[in-house]
C-alpha cells in the first residue's frame, strides 16, 4: 500500500509517522518551501487524547522528544474578572505519566518534532491542484509545478480551507462563527511576570469580561536558553535528547507570554483585518477601557511582529458521504472554534485511528469507512460544543442580556469555587473533555 498525504501540520505528519512504522509506503506533500517556513510558533494544547496518539505513532525515541521539548506543565487554571480577580481556581492534577497529562507545546516546536526522521518522505514548495482516479482504482494527486504522484489512498490534512476537501465534498461548508481573535507574544521579562495575578503562573489564565470580551493567558517556558543551549537542572537524558535533537537548529521559540482576545465581529471597526501588530495591540486596548491598567500594559509589552487577527471559522456537519479512497482529516474536515482548546488533539485522534483502520487488515474501503464514520460523529460533535463554548450567537455578546448572562456566568463560577461538590463535578468535567 502506498498512501499519499497533503498537509504537513499536526495530523498529516502523526499519520505519516504511524503509517512508516506499520510498514506503509507514505509520501508527504506540503506547500510551505522550507520546514521552517509559516508562522507556526504559539501555543498548542496537547491533552491525553493528543498524546495518546503521537506516542502510539511516533518512534519511542521522538515522542520522548516531544515530551522533552514542551513547555513547563500547567499547574493551575484560573478564571478571572477583567480587574483580574480570580472567580474560580482549579489546581490542576498532577502528572503520573509521561501521556495522561497536559502539555504546551510551541507549534513550530511540535511541527519540527514530527518533521525529524522524515526527510526522505517529506516533500516541500508542493501546492496541490487536484487529483483523479486511475482506472486500475488507484488516485493521482497533481500539484502546480507540473508533478505528479500515484498511491493507493489519498489523505486530505491540508487544513481550513483544503483544495482536497473542495474536489473531494465540495458541498461541505464553512461559516463564520461570528468571533475575531487577537493573538500575540509578549518576551519574559521580569516586569511582564509581575503584571499577572499571584498564582496564575505556571498556569493558565481565562478572562472573562462584559460585552462577550475574552482573553487567555499563558506562560510558555522552555528547557533551554535564550541561545538554544539546553538549561541546566531538567535532567541528564532530556539534556542529551535535546542537544542532539536536528529540529532544535529550527525552533524559533523562547520563553513568552502568550495572549489571546476575542471578542464578537461587530465589537470590532471595519477594517481590523488589515491592521499591523502594534495597531492591533493598541486596538484590544482601546476595546476594554476598564479592563485592569495590568492588562494593558501586558498589551503595550507586546512583540508587534507576533500580533496579528484571525477570524474564528467553524465546520458545518456533513453527513456520511460514498467513501472511496480519498479522505480527509483534521481542519481538513472538521475546523472548529478554540472553545474546548481540542482542534490540534482531534486531528492527531484522526490520524492515530486512521492507521489503526488502514493497517487492520481489513479491504481498504472497509477501513476508510469506518474511519470516515467514527471520525465524522467525534469530529462534529467537538464542532458543535466548541462553537457553543466560543460563539458569536452566545448570550453575553448581546447588549443587555449579555450582562444578564455574565452575571449568572460568575455567580456560577464563585459557588463553584466555594463548594467542594460542584467543583469535583467541574473539573471531572473539564477531564472528561479533555481525554
Amino acid at each position: 500500500m502506498k498512501v499519499i498525504i497533503i498537509g504537513a501540520g499536526t495530523g498529516g505528519m502523526c499519520l505519516a509517522h504511524g503509517l512508516r512504522r506499520a510498514g506503509v509506503d507514505v509520501a508527504v506533500y506540503e506547500r510551505d518551501r522550507t520546514r521552517a517556513s509559516g508562522l507556526h510558533g504559539y501555543r498548542v494544547g496537547i491533552d491525553p487524547h493528543g498524546s495518546r496518539a503521537l506516542k502510539a505513532c511516533l518512534p519511542p525515541e521522538l515522542y520522548r522528544t516531544f515530551v522533552a521539548t514542551c513547555a513547563k506543565a500547567p499547574e493551575r487554571f484560573m478564571f478571572l474578572d477583567e480587574r483580574l480577580r480570580p472567580t474560580l481556581t482549579l489546581t490542576l492534577r498532577e502528572t503520573t505519566d509521561d501521556v495522561n497529562d497536559e502539555k504546551s507545546v510551541s507549534r513550530m516546536t511540535l511541527r519540527q518534532v514530527l518533521f525529524t526522521g522524515m526527510e526522505d518522505v517529506l516533500h516541500f514548495d508542493k501546492t496541490f491542484v487536484r487529483y483523479q482516479h486511475e482506472p486500475d482504482g488507484r488516485v493521482t494527486a497533481h500539484f502546480a509545478d507540473g508533478t505528479s504522484d500515484t498511491g493507493d489512498v489519498l489523505v486530505g490534512a491540508d487544513g481550513v480551507h483544503s483544495p482536497v476537501r473542495r474536489q473531494r465534498l465540495p458541498h461541505a461548508r464553512l461559516e463564520d462563527a461570528g468571533i475575531i481573535a487577537v493573538a500575540a507574544k509578549v518576551p519574559t521579562t521580569p516586569e511582564a511576570l509581575s503584571l499577572m495575578p499571584g498564582g496564575l503562573f505556571p498556569g493558565i489564565g481565562m478572562v472573562l469580561a462584559p460585552r462577550g470580551m475574552a482573553c487567555i493567558l499563558h506562560s510558555m517556558e522552555f528547557p533551554w536558553t535564550a541561545d538554544g543551549r539546553p538549561k541546566s537542572g531538567i535532567g541528564g537524558s532530556d539534556q542529551e535528547l535535546l542537544a542532539a535533537w536536528p529540529g532544535l537548529l529550527f525552533d524559533n521559540t523562547r520563553d513568552y507570554l502568550n495572549w489571546g482576545f476575542w471578542a464578537s465581529t461587530d465589537k470590532y471597526p471595519a477594517d481590523v483585518m488589515q491592521r499591523s501588530g502594534a495597531d492591533l495591540a493598541r486596538l484590544v486596548t482601546a476595546m476594554t477601557p476598564r479592563w485592569d491598567p495590568r492588562l494593558h500594559r501586558l498589551f503595550a509589552l507586546t512583540d508587534a511582529s507576533t500580533c496579528f487577527p484571525i477570524t474564528i471559522r467553524t465546520s458545518v456537519r456533513v453527513e456520511p458521504w460514498p467513501t472511496d479512497n480519498v479522505t480527509l482529516l483534521g481542519d481538513a474536515i472538521h475546523t472548529m472554534t478554540p472553545g474546548q482548546g481540542v482542534g490540534a488533539n482531534t486531528a492527531l485522534r484522526d490520524a492515530h485511528n486512521l492507521v489503526r483502520a488502514l493497517t487492520g487488515g481489513r479491504p481498504l474501503l472497509d477501513a476508510v469507512r469506518d474511519y470516515e464514520r467514527e471520525m465524522i460523529e467525534y469530529g462534529f460533535k467537538a464542532v458543535e460544543a466548541s462553537k457553543k463554548q466560543t460563539g458569536g450567537d452566545q448570550l453575553v455578546h448581546r447588549p443587555v442580556v449579555g450582562r444578564v448572562a455574565l452575571a449568572a456566568q460568575r455567580t456560577f463560577l464563585r459557588a463553584t469555587d466555594r463548594i467542594p461538590a460542584l467543583k469535583r463535578r467541574f473539573e471531572a468535567e473539564l477531564y472528561e473533555v479533555r481525554g
